[in-house]
């Protein structure tokens, strides 16, 4: 009979220990993830059009902007010439500009690239992997981050990149 307690005690802390922890994969699966200003940025790896594959920790030294975008989102058109000056305006500042497009089409993706020639580093992410990781689902959205891997500036919503009050905030964070 002694015997039997032993084994009910065991297979009764054991039922709680895996209900814990059942409860945690379930919690952890559902929480959503929002990376905020002063956050350390998540890392992340993607092959980006040129073929190289890029990953957070590659910019160190370099402002990363990070902007998530597509191709039919109206707010991310009215923002790319600017983004795209930004980016030739300040690359010889250290300023790099990865666009990462959660475009499901991949032709989509590219007539929109060969249509507003956009000059910066493009990757293309269907599959939501990077933009879940930083909690992003409206777009655009843009990170700003530093050489030690912490986000400077989070901004939602299209951005005049070239107003010379972004320019100097940018500048200031180099």
């Amino acid at each position: 009979m002694k015997q039997t307690s032993v084994i009910d005690r065991v297979l009764q802390v054991s039922i709680v220990v895996l209900l814990g922890t059942f409860a945690w994969v379930i919690y952890d699966s559902i929480y959503e993830r929002v990376v905020e200003t002063g956050d350390r940025a998540p890392d992340f790896s993607i092959t980006a059009d040129n073929g190289r594959t890029i990953t957070r920790a590659e910019f160190g030294g370099k402002l990363l902007v990070l902007n998530f975008w597509a191709s039919y989102c109206v707010p991310c058109i009215q923002e790319l010439p600017s983004l795209d000056q930004f980016q030739r305006e300040l690359a010889d500042q250290g300023v790099v500009v990865l666009g990462v497009s959660i475009d499901k089409d991949p032709k989509a993706y590219k007539r929109f690239l060969d249509k507003y020639n956009v000059s910066f580093l493009t990757a293309r992410d269907p599959d939501n992997t990077i933009n879940s990781k930083y909690g992003t689902f409206k777009i655009p959205e843009t990170y700003l981050i530093n050489r030690d891997g912490r986000v400077v500036e989070k901004i939602i919503n299209a951005t005049d990149w070239m107003d010379d009050r972004m320019i100097s905030y940018v500048k200031s964070k180099l």
